[in-house]
């Protein structure tokens, strides 16, 4: 796609750790982290500045950990941990890719990645670095789709996009419900009153609070974060516009 216009300038990209799993049960799939790593650094060929949250759920979720008797603040940290793997494994992936890659992590960890300082992470993606954002915001109880769009704000990213396991918002589970039907667009209080699956409460507010748009796609396919971040309509938008989904930063 050497003549594709990017659609914005300064993107949020969220992944979950699962993501990285490919067809295994846990861990990360070199393969799978292979395409990712060759599409981001596409993107950001086309000049897109490129933030991205990364989750550690492959490795060890908070939740599951509190109900199998380890303290939820205790498992949270330990999530937390987990996504410094990721976000460790997909800078290098980047770098074998000529990318210049900064892991800014919101706990402190010198030795393996940079503090988060919103100042230094904002000159970075100036300068044409991609900057993962790992341990979340930092704190137990906030999920990283809240860290997400915190970082979306603080980043002031034109759009978050949201990677799963299906290609836009439904209705309900299409994987339980036949009948789901598949929106290619709704508002934040949309999301929230129907409890559609797209990011928790506090994210979604977070990010109607900035009126940034979030848009969910499939990371099945290969080739969507290229398509999705380069402005593709393969997927769902959340704003409370219907004409405008960007905001100039």
């Amino acid at each position: 796609m050497p003549d594709a216009q990017p659609r914005y300038h300064r993107v949020l990209l969220k992944l979950s750790g699962e993501a990285l799993m490919g067809d295994r049960k846990y861990g990360i799939d070199a393969d799978t982290l292979a395409r990712m790593a060759d599409e981001i650094v596409e993107v950001q060929s086309h000049g897109v500045q490129i933030a991205i949250v990364i989750g550690g759920g492959n490795i060890f979720r908070g939740v599951s950990g509190a109900t199998e008797g380890i303290d939820r603040v205790a498992g949270d940290h330990m999530g937390m941990l987990a996504t410094i793997i990721n976000a460790i494994a997909l800078q290098d992936a980047l770098e074998r890719r000529g990318a210049n890659a900064r892991v800014a992590s919101a706990i402190t960890m010198a030795e393996v990645a940079e503090p988060f300082i919103r100042r230094r992470v904002i000159r970075h993606l100036e300068k044409g670095r991609i900057v993962i954002c790992a341990a979340g915001t930092g704190n137990p109880f906030f999920t990283t789709d809240s860290a997400a769009a915190l970082r979306a704000n603080e980043l002031k990213c034109e759009v978050i996009f949201k990677a799963t396991k299906v290609d836009g918002i439904y209705t309900s589970d299409p994987n339980k419900d036949p009948n789901a039907k598949r929106l290619s667009h709704a508002t934040y209080q949309q999301v929230l009153s129907d409890r559609l699956e797209v990011m928790d409460a506090s994210a979604i507010d977070l990010a109607r609070g900035s009126s940034i748009p979030i848009y969910i796609f499939s990371l099945k396919e290969p080739g969507n974060i290229r398509r999705a971040l380069l402005g593709e309509d393969i997927g769902s938008m959340v704003s409370d516009d219907l004409r405008e989904t960007t905001r100039v930063s």
